[in-house]
């Protein structure tokens, strides 16, 4: 099997020759190049293709971020994984390289036995493993190819036994036309980037609430929350324990916390709960559409986007028993990682596959708002 070529760019020797040595050690990867900062990164990227370049931000000459700036304008495609830190401003700047097309994101480790540690090494070798398998897509996402890609899906899923239903159902709503309903999202790798093709496209005055699980860290949801909010034409924040939820509003689950929906004395509250990792993850999606099930919302809408493994898939198939449901799942073609939505699109449950670009479209549409 031939090893996948790694770049590491960090302005710490300790740090390089550490992500060397954990990179080195899987037979899958080799650490072929080194460079200390953004200018030495640059020079090799333009003469060189790696299948996957581990990034620090901060750095002296050229920081990850103006690196990102020149690799987007040089037109430069590079499988970028960010090398961050915890603080808040690290945690803006890991949210700003997403937006400039890093794929995902490891937290740097703040002391050497950290460094040296089994959590850091998995992290590390987790992570360039999907990022090296995953690419990126620069296919086109127009309303022609959006046709061509869901028979493609259905062709590829019926060659299995497995069927994706599409246009199954439509969500109603009550005779008064105030049906309780509300909108579900989960992603995970790619998601970051991915929901700022979702979320600014929501027009002013939505009436129903959204609730998102994107699978982040403790430190990372609030500065997502924040950067999507300057962009887009609802309101969208962390979510807090115990706030009531409200119409127009789009929740960001807090990393590092579980998100539930509790009906108490006639109103929704969310609910950030501290039960172990589900699917590897904290937030779980499952636990969000699993309490769906048991709350007053008679009408929902799951969309599941880009993502590694199957999160959300259980937790949806529960709940479309119990409650009238209209799902819709990101294509193949525009997944960073087509895991969770490939997931969820073999159950035969899935209403709608389409590209990133009509996720938006299509749940408004279908939801009558």
């Amino acid at each position: 099997m031939k090893k996948k070529n790694i770049l590491v760019v960090d302005d710490s020797a300790l740090m390089r020759r550490v992500m060397c040595d954990i990179i080195n050690s899987d037979e899958r990867f080799e650490a072929v190049d080194v460079a200390k900062d953004g200018v030495e990164a640059l020079s090799l990227l333009t003469d060189k293709k790696y299948d996957a370049v581990l990034l620090d931000i901060n750095m002296p000459r050229l920081t990850g971020i103006e690196l990102l700036e020149k690799l987007q304008k040089l037109r430069i495609r590079a499988n970028i994984i960010m090398n961050s830190t915890l603080t808040k401003d690290g945690a803006k700047e890991t949210i700003r390289a997403l937006e400039l097309g890093a794929i995902d994101f490891i937290t740097k480790p703040d002391n050497y036995i950290a460094v040296k540690g089994c959590d850091f090494r998995n992290t590390l070798l987790e992570t360039v493993a999907v990022v090296t398998k995953a690419g990126i897509t620069t296919k086109s996402t127009s309303v022609g190819g959006a046709v061509s890609t869901r028979k493609s899906i259905l062709a590829e899923t019926s060659a299995t036994n497995k069927t994706v239903s599409v246009g199954k159902r439509t969500v109603g709503t009550s005779p008064t036309g105030q049906s309780k309903r509300i909108i579900a999202l989960a992603c995970s790798t790619g998601g970051p980037k991915s929901l700022q093709s979702v979320i600014p496209k929501i027009p002013a005055g939505l009436n129903v609430p959204m609730l998102v699980v994107q699978h982040m860290p403790a430190g990372f949801t609030k500065s997502l929350a924040d950067r999507l909010n300057e962009i887009s034409q609802v309101e969208v924040k962390e979510a807090e324990d115990g706030e009531v939820i409200r119409p127009g509003c789009v929740y960001i689950a807090k990393g590092g916390s579980h998100m539930k929906v509790v009906k108490m004395a006639g109103t929704h509250k969310i609910a950030l709960t501290d039960e172990p990792a589900r699917e590897g993850v904290k937030p779980c999606a499952n636990y969000m559409y699993e309490s769906l099930a048991e709350s007053g919302y008679d009408d929902i809408i799951c969309v599941v986007l880009t993502g590694m493994g199957a999160d959300g898939t259980k937790g949806i198939t529960y709940l479309d028993k119990r409650k009238k449901t209209f799902i819709v799942a990101q294509d193949e073609a525009s997944s960073i990682v087509y895991g969770m939505p490939k997931s969820i699109a073999e159950t035969g449950l899935v209403d709608e596959i389409v590209p990133l670009d009509r996720i938006t479209e299509t749940f408004m549409k279908n939801m009558g708002v």
